[in-house]
């Protein structure tokens, strides 16, 4: 029987790979984790899903506070001053914490990092530097990067067109910033600097926002949207970026062919989409291919077609989102470990935490039309008491549900509590609840998830409030 130095090796410390080495630890099995960062976590909790939220929640509150938010709840607010450097400061301290936090998750459960990027030799065996590493099973889990725009040139250390990294750490508000893609990521990271006082363009190559949201969603989004102060230019192609004297030339054109225009930016933010970090492995030296997108492809238990070798994660075909490769993380571990890890990938949330938020999931309504006759119900929250009390009412609840069985299908909620809503709609479809079942369950009043309840009875035609 062969010698290796690990029984498990991850390749990657993302919220797939940290949460993949944490759990076959914990399994009983000898575990170490390959990353290159200076810190553990990636993608998400170094500059993306953590950081963000931060600059999100502070903008928020700083808007609430300088724009006459609080005014009509008898809380007046004087000489309201921005200090974006506190703002920076604080993200930065909510991230270190929760990358340390996953540091000592590491020395708690006798996982080891090995420092640096990691390249096949053959299918139990990496290099990491100048060490050689071998494992009985190896885990890839190397996550995503920013899909570059061809001819556009990203300079984050200059803070002019900048991705996604960049448009976190910008050191002043842009007077106009435009926003190349209509996206989870664009909207998010537009929705921190509009509230912080800058103009922001959304470019869009399709003719809405949000692609691949259901369609009524996308629709209310915009107009949210827009009654924000978010200007949309959707159908336009951006043909190239050019960079003068500190400022930024956005030139577009319709997507359908017509006549250029420009648009003037202190800041240009990239944002239209994620590529697998796959290139740099060594793929090639244990056979191992790619499909047209870059993503290995895998079989239902994430293992590849070359045995001992696993991936999980945005490197893997499916959605790209933490939460999915945090249970493809646990599940690799328990298969590794010789025991049954399942995931349900018919039910992984979407969130776009936007104000309001916007989640979905299941399928969409065109979605699930497609697959046989559907019934759905929808709640407006300008109609639930407690959306009505905190003068919160944009957007509705909308319940997707099969016309025959009655099982759900789909929800999909915009609200500023939708993120957390939506937890609630994914536990009752993974129990294959009707929306029925949803309708009888007595929720808490006056709360914003008995709209929930009452778009359950919409599907039957029979809510109460409206």
């Amino acid at each position: 029987m062969a010698e290796y130095d690990f029984d498990v090796l991850v390749i990657g410390s993302g919220p797939g790979g940290y949460v993949a080495a944490i759990r076959a630890a914990q399994l009983g099995l000898r575990t170490a984790c390959v990353e290159g960062r200076v810190t553990l976590g990636g993608t998400c909790l170094n500059v993306g899903c953590i950081p963000s939220k931060a600059m999100l929640h502070a903008s928020e509150l700083f808007a609430e506070a300088s724009h006459g938010a609080l005014a009509k709840f008898g809380v007046e607010i004087e000489g309201v001053k921005l200090n974006l450097d506190q703002m920076h400061a604080e993200k930065a301290k909510a991230v270190g914490e929760l990358t340390g936090g996953i540091a000592f998750l590491f020395k708690k459960n006798k996982v080891e990092w090995i420092k640096g990027y990691a390249s096949f030799e053959d299918s139990s065996t990496v290099k990491v530097g100048d060490r050689t590493i071998t494992a009985r099973d190896i885990v890839i889990a190397t996550g995503s990067s920013v899909t570059p725009l061809p001819g556009v040139e990203i300079d984050n250390d200059a803070g002019i067109v900048v991705d996604s990294t960049g448009a976190l750490a910008l050191p002043k508000v842009p007077e106009h910033l435009v926003v190349i893609g209509g996206g989870v990521i664009g909207l998010e990271l537009g929705s921190v600097w509009l509230r912080l006082g800058a103009k922001v363009t959304v470019v869009e190559y399709v003719d809405q926002i949000l692609p691949g949201f259901d369609e009524e969603v996308r629709k209310e989004s915009a107009k949210i949207f827009k009654k924000q102060g978010f200007e949309m230019k959707t159908s336009t192609k951006v043909t190239g970026v050019s960079v003068e004297g500190g400022k930024a030339t956005v030139t577009t054109e319709p997507a359908a062919g017509g006549e250029a225009t420009t648009i003037q930016a202190d800041a240009v933010l990239v944002s239209i989409g994620r590529r697998p970090n796959t290139d740099k492995l060594g793929l090639d030296k244990i056979g191992l291919e790619v499909n047209q997108r870059g993503q290995i492809e895998i079989n239902h238990d994430f293992s590849t077609k070359v045995d001992g070798v696993w991936a999980i994660g945005d490197c893997v075909p499916g959605l790209m989102l933490a939460h999915k490769a945090e249970d493809e993380g646990v599940a690799v571990a328990e298969n590794i470990a010789g025991n049954t890890g399942i995931i349900n990938h018919d039910v992984i949330p979407s969130v776009v935490y936007t104000m309001p938020e916007i989640a979905g999931v299941g399928l969409t309504e065109e979605g699930a039309r497609k697959h046989g006759e559907i019934k759905v119900g929808k709640f407006p929250f300008a109609a639930n008491s407690r959306a009505k009390t905190n003068r919160d009412t944009d957007g509705f609840v909308k319940v997707i549900a099969d016309a025959k069985t009655d099982r759900v299908l789909g929800v999909h909620i915009i609200s500023s509590l939708a993120g957390t809503m939506i937890a609630q709609a994914a536990q009752a479809m993974e129990f294959g609840a009707t929306s029925e079942d949803i309708a009888l369950t007595c929720h808490a009043h006056p709360t914003h998830a008995e709209a929930l309840k009452e778009a359950a009875m919409a599907v039957q035609g029979k809510p109460i409030h409206i």
